[in-house]
């Protein structure tokens, strides 16, 4: 028996030794090996070390890079729309804020930055307002954009752009995964995204009974209170955040935010009227507090089931964009939902 047992022991180590050394190999494998080289927006991005100043234009971009614990390596920050996400107050405020709205491109340049990372192509992008990423690029600084804004989307003719494909968390998803590839810091990605997948499961059950038998509109903002409002297109990430918890979209546009009258609207019978939140003030409906009095006052909106039965959902802007924040927005809808008793 003893030597039966000291054979099995023996086996058994040699067994653990071998898996080891496996997982060794595979950790190994998983270090990114520079120069790296990825294809981002359509065209090719060498990253020749893992960067150490890097400038995020744009708040989501931001938000990935604190949730995966890179705020020491950021020199700057732009592009604001609300408040940073919570539990990061303190990382924010030791990074510099370029600017709340749309930075300069010399503000970026002085921070020497050997990494930018964008949000929209709107912002850096072929038409960029900021810059071309050739022109960081020419400085030997390479730009990063979110997928979110151009897989399966056509910003060529300006605006917030016309989704062709429906947006979904995966693209989110893939810009952790590469930015803990440039960055070298993979298991950080691989815990940030188990822990988003695992929050959406558990919203979608908790009003899965209410599938199919609710509709909405996402109003983000509007120029002018008397014009048609910005709502968002089926193929967003308010389009997503609809399907995941079985709501309809009542506005079937390609265009990520279109306008769309209050009367045509009114028509489709929204069950619920989401409406965005954010401390952005560049049009008066950016005020959530101008959202509620127009919706409530005006003599089309005032008339809607949705207002009437108080069915207005407050929702941070930045999940209504293909963010870190719409697993927030899918959370934020399923509760009010469940709290309202639509879902019964």
């Amino acid at each position: 028996m003893k030597s039966i047992f000291a054979k099995s022991h023996r086996g058994i180590a040699c067994a653990a030794a071998v898996l080891l050394a496996a997982i060794g190999v595979e950790a190994q494998a998983a270090e990114t090996s520079y120069p790296l080289t990825l294809t981002n927006c359509g065209h090719q991005v060498i990253f020749q070390k893992a960067p150490d100043r890097a400038v995020s234009i744009g708040q989501s971009s931001t938000e990935i890079l604190y949730l995966l614990g890179l705020q020491d390596r950021m020199v700057g920050t732009a592009v604001w729309i609300g408040p940073v996400i919570n539990g990061y107050e303190e990382a924010n405020a030791k990074v510099e804020r370029l600017a709340d709205n749309d930075p300069s491109f010399e503000s970026v340049v002085a921070r020497k930055p050997d990494l930018v990372t964008a949000q929209f192509q709107w912002h850096v992008g072929p038409e960029g307002i900021v810059a071309r990423p050739e022109q960081f690029e020419e400085l030997g600084v390479p730009v990063y954009t979110s997928p979110a804004d151009c897989v399966g989307k056509d910003n060529s003719g300006g605006g917030d752009g016309v989704r062709h494909t429906v947006f979904t968390m995966d693209l989110i998803y893939q810009e952790i995964t590469e930015l803990v590839q440039i960055f070298n810091v993979q298991e950080r990605g691989e815990k940030l995204v188990a822990e988003l997948k695992a929050r959406e499961e558990a919203a979608k059950k908790k009003i899965a009974s209410a599938d199919g038998r609710l509709s909405a509109v996402f109003w983000f903002s509007s120029a002018e209170l008397d014009i048609d409002p910005y709502v968002a297109g089926k193929n967003g990430a308010p389009g997503y955040i609809m399907r995941s918890l079985g709501i309809r979209n009542v506005v079937d546009s390609e265009e990520e935010w279109p306008t769309v009258g209050w009367e045509t609207i009114a028509k489709s019978g929204p069950t619920l009227v989401v409406a965005g939140k954010m401390e952005r003030r560049r049009f008066p409906a950016d005020d959530i507090a101008v959202k509620h009095k127009f919706l409530e006052s005006d003599p089309v909106t005032s008339l809607m089931p949705a207002v009437k039965e108080g069915h207005v959902v407050e929702m941070d802007a930045q999940a209504m964009n293909p963010t870190i924040r719409t697993i927030e927005g899918i959370e934020v809808l399923a509760d009010a939902v469940e709290k309202s008793g639509l879902n019964k």
